[in-house]
C-alpha cells in the first residue's frame, strides 16, 4: 500500500484536473452585485471582479446572495449550433442561473437550510428558446456565507470561472469531475464507516485490544468528515452544520490520540479524562463565540488539535523505536504520509491553495486508514486464531489435570479405606486375641475331656492364624516354610501316615511373604492334609516346595484311593476342593487337582512371587 500511494496520488491529481478541455468560452471577469432581500438589483452599481471570486478575500464579512453577470453572443461564442451549457466547477453554497432575465436552473436551496454544494461541480443546459443571436445576459446568483461563519476557508462563499460551450463537450468534463469530487468520496466514506463500525465492535467486545475501538471511531469520524463533500441537503441550518463539523474534529482527535497510545501498549490515565473534557470545552467556546465568529475560534482549535495528533504520533514512533517493535516499519511511513496529507489539506482550507489539491489530500488518509484497518483485522484474526489454539490446548491440559486429580482422589480414597480397614482389622484381631484367645487357652489347660481340649487347641491355632492375617504383619518365607513343615509332619505322624517334606534351603528363599498369602496358603495346606488323613486312606504323603520362574509352587501328593467316581468328574465338589481353589484365586494364583481311583491325588498350588513376596 505504501508503494502504491505515489501512483494513487498521481491518479488523484489527474481526476482533480479532469480530461483535457474542449473548445469553450471561459469567463474570467464578471460584473457582481450584492443582493438585498426584497430589493430589485440595480446593475448600475455593479463592479467588475476577477474570477474565481473568493469571498474570504473579496467580501470577507458578507453573508447572503451575490449576483454575477456576463454577456455573450450565441452565434460566435463556440462556433457550433449544438445545445449550449455552462460548467461551474465551484459555486459555494447554492446556485441559480438566469438567462436573459428568465430562471433557467436552480442548484439547491437558496434559503435556510441552504444547500451545501461547495464541492459539487454543476452543469447547466441553456434552453435554446431563451437564447438570442447576440447580446445574451447570463446572470448567476450565489448564496454563500462569510468567512467568519464557516469552519474552513473552502466553505466560504465564492464562484469559480464560468465555462460556456457545447453541452456534450462540457458533460464529459462534468462527469469526470463529479466522479472524483462526489462519487469517490461517497464510496470511500461508506467503506470507512462500515470498516470503522466493525473495528469498533471488535474492540468493544475485546477490551484487551481497545485500540481497535479507537481506530474504528477514528475511521467513522473521518467518514463523517468526508460526507461534507457529497452530502448536500441537511435538515438543519448552516450554523448547526458548521458547529457539528468543528466538534467532529475534536472527537476524531480524541480517537486518533488514544489509538496511537493504546496501539503502543500505553495508557495515560489523565488523558482518559482530559480529552473528553477538551471536547466539551471546545463546544462551549464555539457556542460562546457564536456563529458570527466561528472561523477564528475554530482555527485556533484546529491548530491545537493538529499539534496534539502530531505529538501523539511522535510519542508513538519514539516509544516503538525504543522497544524495537516490528510494527514500526509499517506505521512510520504511513504516519508520515498521513501527516503530509493533513498538512496539505490544512493549507488548502486556510489559504487560497487550489481546492482540488485539498480534495486529493483528503482521500490519501482515507486510503491509509483502510489499509491500516485491513492490517488490524488481519492481526486480530491471527490473535483470535492463536487464542483459540491456546484455549484448545488449555482445555486438553485441564482435562488431563482433571483426570489426574480424579485418579489421585481415587487413590486417596482407596488408601483411606485401606487405612480404615487396616485399623478395623487390627482392632478385631486384638479383640479376638485378648478375649476369645484367652478363653480358648483356659479350656485347653482346664478341660478334663481330651476331645474338648483337642478341639479347643485346634480352634486356638485357627484363631491365631486369623489374627495374623488381620494384623497384616508379613512373615519371612523361610519361617513360613518352617511353620508349614512342622505342622504337616506333626499331623501326618500323629495319623500314622509317612510324611516327606522337600523345600529349598534358607539361602535360596527370597524376602518376606505377605500376611494374607501366608494365611490363605496355610489354610489350603491344612485342608489338603486333612483330606489325606480323613478320606484318602494313604500310607505315604510327600510335600514339595519349589521356587522357579517367578512362582512359588507347593505340590502335595499321596498314594491313597483317589477321589471317587461318584463326583461325576467334578473334583471341586467334595473334600473342600472348591474352597482351596477359591483361596488360590484370591491370591491371583491357581490350585490344580489331579486324581484317579486307585492312583492317589496330586494338589498343585502356584502363587506369583511378585505379588506376595517382598525382597529383604
Amino acid at each position: 500500500m505504501v508503494r502504491l500511494l505515489p501512483w494513487l496520488l498521481w491518479l488523484g491529481l489527474l481526476g482533480a484536473l479532469g480530461p483535457a478541455q474542449a473548445q469553450t468560452l471561459v469567463f474570467r471577469h464578471a460584473l457582481t452585485l450584492e443582493l438585498k432581500p426584497g430589493v430589485t438589483p440595480d446593475w448600475t452599481l455593479a463592479r467588475s471582479i476577477a474570477l474565481p471570486d473568493d469571498w474570504a478575500a473579496s467580501r470577507p464579512r458578507f453573508s447572503g446572495t451575490a449576483a454575477y453577470r456576463v454577456l455573450f453572443d450565441a452565434e460566435s461564442s463556440v462556433g457550433t449550433n449544438a445545445l449550449f451549457a455552462i460548467y461551474v466547477e465551484r459555486a459555494c453554497s447554492a446556485l441559480e442561473v438566469h438567462v436573459n432575465g428568465q430562471l433557467a436552473y436552480r442548484g439547491g436551496q437558496m434559503t435556510e437550510p441552504v444547500s451545501r454544494n461547495c464541492q459539487r461541480p454543476q452543469l447547466v443546459p441553456l434552453p435554446s428558446a431563451l437564447l438570442q443571436a447576440q447580446g445574451n445576459v447570463l446572470e448567476l446568483r450565489v448564496r454563500g456565507f462569510a468567512l467568519d461563519e464557516v469552519g474552513s476557508r473552502q466553505r466560504a462563499g465564492g464562484l469559480s470561472p464560468i465555462e460556456l460551450g457545447a453541452h456534450d463537450a462540457l458533460a464529459q468534463r462534468h462527469r469526470w469531475r463529479t466522479a472524483f469530487a462526489i462519487r469517490l468520496p461517497e464510496v470511500v466514506s461508506g467503506t470507512l464507516a462500515l470498516m470503522g463500525l466493525g473495528l469498533f465492535v471488535m474492540g468493544w467486545l475485546n477490551r484487551r485490544q481497545s485500540y481497535l475501538a479507537y481506530f474504528g471511531a477514528l475511521m467513522v469520524g473521518w467518514a463523517l468528515a468526508l460526507s461534507r463533500l457529497w452530502l448536500t441537503e441537511l435538515p438543519w441550518p448552516h450554523a448547526t452544520s458548521e458547529l457539528l463539523l468543528a466538534v467532529l474534529m475534536s472527537v476524531t482527535t480524541w480517537a486518533a490520540v488514544q489509538f496511537l497510545l493504546r496501539y503502543a501498549g500505553r495508557r495515560i490515565r489523565w488523558l482518559d479524562i482530559g480529552l473528553p473534557a477538551q471536547g466539551a470545552l471546545m463546544v462551549v467556546s464555539l457556542l460562546v463565540a457564536g456563529p458570527q465568529r466561528l472561523y477564528p475560534v475554530a482555527s485556533v482549535w484546529f491548530a491545537l488539535l493538529s499539534l496534539e495528533i502530531g505529538v501523539a504520533a511522535a510519542y508513538y514512533l519514539l516509544d516503538t523505536h525504543r522497544r524495537r517493535q516490528r510494527q514500526l516499519w509499517l506505521m512510520g511511513p504511513l504516519l508520515g504520509i498521513v501527516g503530509v496529507a493533513l498538512a496539505t489539506e490544512f493549507l488548502a482550507q486556510q489559504t487560497r491553495l487550489d481546492v482540488r489539491i485539498g480534495y486529493v489530500a483528503q482521500l490519501v488518509p482515507s486510503l491509509i486508514f483502510m489499509a491500516l484497518g485491513l492490517r488490524l483485522v488481519q492481526q486480530y484474526g491471527r490473535a483470535l486464531e492463536s487464542a483459540e489454539q491456546g484455549r484448545a490446548e488449555l482445555e486438553v491440559r485441564i482435562r488431563e489435570a482433571t483426570a489426574q486429580i480424579e485418579r489421585n482422589f481415587a487413590q486417596l480414597s482407596e488408601l483411606k479405606v485401606e487405612q480404615v480397614t487396616d485399623r478395623e482389622r487390627k482392632r478385631i484381631a486384638a479383640d479376638l486375641h485378648d478375649d476369645l484367645g484367652a478363653k480358648l487357652l483356659t479350656i485347653v489347660h482346664t478341660s478334663d475331656n481330651e476331645r474338648i481340649s483337642t478341639l479347643a487347641r485346634e480352634a486356638l491355632e485357627e484363631m491365631r492364624l486369623s489374627v495374623r492375617g488381620l494384623t497384616g504383619k508379613p512373615v519371612r518365607l523361610a519361617d513360613a516354610l518352617g511353620d508349614w513343615r512342622a505342622e504337616v509332619m506333626s499331623r501326618l505322624t500323629q495319623s500314622g501316615v509317612e510324611g516327606e517334606w522337600s523345600a529349598p534351603s534358607d539361602d535360596d528363599v527370597p524376602g518376606t511373604l505377605s500376611a494374607r498369602a501366608y494365611v490363605q496358603t496355610t489354610r489350603i495346606l491344612r485342608e489338603a492334609v486333612s483330606n489325606i488323613i480323613k478320606h484318602s486312606g494313604a500310607s505315604r504323603c510327600s510335600v514339595r516346595c519349589t521356587i522357579a520362574e517367578g512362582d512359588f509352587q507347593l505340590v502335595i501328593q499321596d498314594n491313597g484311593n483317589g477321589i471317587p467316581l461318584e463326583l461325576d468328574g467334578r473334583l471341586d465338589k467334595g473334600h473342600g476342593m472348591a474352597s482351596m481353589k477359591g483361596r488360590a484365586k484370591q491370591l491371583q494364583g491357581q490350585c490344580l487337582v489331579e486324581s484317579g481311583p486307585g492312583y492317589g491325588t496330586v494338589i498343585r498350588l502356584t502363587l506369583p512371587l511378585d505379588r506376595h513376596v517382598t525382597a529383604t
